[in-house]
C-alpha cells in the first residue's frame, strides 16, 4: 500500500483495497481499519458508515483518470490526434482500474451517494468544456457545439464504452481496437471535425 500521511487518504486506500478483495457486502468497518493502520474511532471520524466512502474512492478515481488525460493529451495536436489521446487515456485508465470502478458504481447505487456522482465529475467536466470550448474558438469543431453540455455527452459517452469493454464482455485485442476506432470516428462526425 502506498505511504500515505493523511488518515483520510490512508482510509479511502484502504477501502478500495479491502472492497476489492472482500466486496462490499462483506467488507466490514474493521477490516478497513486495520489495514490502514488507525482505530476505529477515526475511522468515524471521517466516515459515517462504509458505504460513505464510496464518493470518495470516486473522487480519487476523478482526479486519477484526469491526470492521466492531462497528460496524454499533446495541446500542440490537431483535434482529431488530441480527441484520440483523450479516449486512449478514458480506455486504458478504466481497463487498468475496472475492478475499483465495478465497486464504486456498486458502491454508490447502494446508498444516496449516486446523487453525489454529478458533483463528483464538476472538475473533468470542466476540463473538457474547456477544451471544446478552445475547439470551437479555433474553428476545429462545429460551431453550434455547446462545450458544457457535449463534454457531459463525451465524457459518457467515451467512459461508456470503455466499461462496456472492460467491465462487462470479454472482447479481443482486435475487437477493442474496432470499437475504440469506432467510437473516435462517432466522436468527430458528432463534433464536426473535418480532417
Amino acid at each position: 500500500m502506498v505511504d500515505i500521511n493523511n488518515k483520510e487518504e490512508k482510509i479511502i486506500e484502504a477501502a478500495i483495497q479491502v472492497f476489492k478483495e472482500k466486496g462490499i457486502e462483506k467488507t466490514k468497518v474493521s477490516d478497513i481499519v486495520k489495514l490502514a493502520g488507525i482505530a476505529q474511532g477515526t475511522f468515524y471520524l471521517y466516515f459515517p458508515s462504509k458505504l460513505s466512502v464510496m464518493p470518495a474512492i470516486a473522487e480519487v478515481m476523478v482526479k486519477k483518470i484526469m491526470i492521466e488525460v492531462n497528460n496524454e493529451v499533446d495541446e500542440n495536436a490537431s483535434i482529431s490526434v488530441q480527441l484520440t489521446q483523450i479516449v486512449n487515456a478514458i480506455f486504458r485508465f478504466t481497463k487498468e482500474y475496472r475492478e475499483v470502478l465495478a465497486l464504486i458504481y456498486a458502491g454508490l447505487s447502494t446508498d444516496d451517494n449516486l446523487k453525489k456522482w454529478e458533483t463528483i465529475y464538476d472538475a473533468f467536466y470542466s476540463w473538457m468544456s474547456g477544451f471544446l470550448s478552445n475547439a470551437k474558438l479555433k474553428g476545429e469543431i462545429r460551431n453550434s457545439v455547446q462545450p458544457e453540455r457535449a463534454s457531459k455527452l463525451m465524457i459518457a459517452f467515451i467512459e461508456a464504452v470503455a466499461e462496456q469493454i472492460y467491465l462487462y464482455d470479454a472482447v479481443s485485442n482486435e475487437e477493442e481496437k474496432m470499437q475504440k476506432l469506432e467510437l473516435i470516428m462517432f466522436l468527430e462526425h458528432a463534433l464536426g471535425i473535418q480532417k
